[in-house]
């Protein structure tokens, strides 16, 4: 018998939220020789770990469900709250059983981050996951491979792991088969978004960064499927993109009330990771690892975090409010967050320029109060149905 969303939901809950990561440390006591590596949000290449008989596990921090003391040590108050709060998680035990660590490059307190954890030694393995901001295959495509053979030979290491192509191209299988149903869904959603909330769909897709990608692809196959079947009421809510959320993550209490504020949230860059590489990437080359590097170099979404010199990030969420036929665009960016606040004038104007109403505020992860984000938020909503011609509302 086929699941409800609501009983599929309550169950993702209860892997998205642990910051015990019961779920995968339960995977990995169930067979011997099987290890867990954590990694910071945005992009990791997690195909890699899968391939090494591996789990990977984003953290994301702690919300508001854990109180931070000892990560306030560590870091000054000017920066962002993510760190502090990876730092509590560490300090608390709760990684005490991860076997590896990746920090991709998002910014330098993330690279700050890793050197503490490489001074703070948990684990057997940490790296900073430098990307390429050269896109020539010549020269950032050769850095970008050696990076990835540097996780190999390192986890390899760390753990006794065996490697394979066959394996990772494998693996590259199923992590396609991840981000063609997350898309799947989102695109339908940007059809029917009230019949799958952004919480909703959120909880979904964050519980498959601390479980295996097969249980994971089995879940978003049956969150498909019930889409089919009418949910919800449609509302005259206005329809938006949220961008600026690509690290630190916003509070669900957030998410829910940019809805309750009268916003379907048709697209954003939460968990952005998920859906980094735009279309398959190729397993049937001989050499896997060439193509995840070719699928970074010339597939990678857009984010602050990457230099975007040929082809400008401002265009392309211009593309992206045109393809979900959104209203607006909302910039949710945490405070103290230097990739996102300084790129977000230059797409306003990008933006305002191509007629797309915008708005933005700042969050940090633990944010409990939100009237004045519903204010400024139900303000705008209501200021694009009086004064401008709303996209396609009904069902198409």
């Amino acid at each position: 018998m086929a699941r409800s969303i609501e009983t599929i939901v309550a169950e993702c809950q209860e892997v998205a939220f642990d910051l015990r990561y019961g779920r995968a440390l339960a995977w990995k006591r169930e067979a011997e020789g099987r290890f867990i590596v954590g990694h910071l949000p945005m992009y990791v290449p997690r195909e890699i770990v899968h391939a090494l008989g591996g789990l990977p596990v984003e953290i994301l921090g702690t919300g508001d469900r854990m109180q931070i003391i000892k990560g306030d040590a560590y870091f000054q108050s000017y920066i962002c709250h993510l760190p502090r709060g990876v730092i509590e998680l560490l300090t608390s035990g709760a990684l005490d059983e991860f076997d590896a660590f990746l920090f991709p490059s998002i910014c330098d307190v993330i690279r700050n981050l890793s050197g503490m954890f490489q001074l703070l030694r948990p684990g057997r393995f940490v790296k900073y996951l430098d990307f390429p901001q050269n896109f020539s295959p010549s020269v950032g495509g050769a850095f970008y491979r050696r990076e990835l053979e540097s996780i190999i030979d390192g986890i390899r290491a760390a753990t006794g792991a065996t490697f394979s192509p066959d394996a990772l191209a494998h693996s590259i299988g199923l992590f396609n088969r991840n981000r063609e149903l997350i898309e799947r869904i989102v695109t339908l959603r940007a059809d029917y978004p009230w019949r799958l909330s952004a919480v909703e769909l959120y909880t979904v897709v964050c519980a498959g960064l601390a479980m295996p990608v097969e249980e994971h692809n089995a879940i978003l196959g049956e969150v498909l499927d019930a889409m089919d079947d009418e949910r919800g009421v449609a509302l005259d809510n206005v329809r938006v993109v949220v961008s600026g959320a690509f690290c630190e993550q916003p509070p669900i209490g957030l998410i829910r009330t940019i809805e309750m504020a009268g916003c379907y949230i048709v697209d954003d860059d939460f968990l952005v990771g998920s859906r980094w590489i735009d279309g398959p990437i190729a397993t049937d080359t001989g050499d896997p690892v060439g193509a995840l590097v070719d699928a970074y170099l010339e597939r990678s979404t857009f984010s602050s975090s990457v230099y975007d010199a040929g082809n400008p990030k401002s265009a392309r969420l211009i593309e992206l409010v045109r393809r979900r036929r959104a209203d607006g665009v909302i910039f949710a960016a945490p405070g103290f967050c230097d990739p996102a606040l300084l790129d977000r004038p230059a797409m306003q104007n990008a933006l305002e320029a191509a007629a797309i109403r915008t708005i933005a505020f700042q969050y940090t992860e633990n944010t409990g109060q939100f009237k004045v984000i519903k204010e400024q938020v139900g303000a705008f909503s209501d200021s694009i149905k009086l004064w401008d011609e709303p996209a396609l509302q009904e069902t198409p």
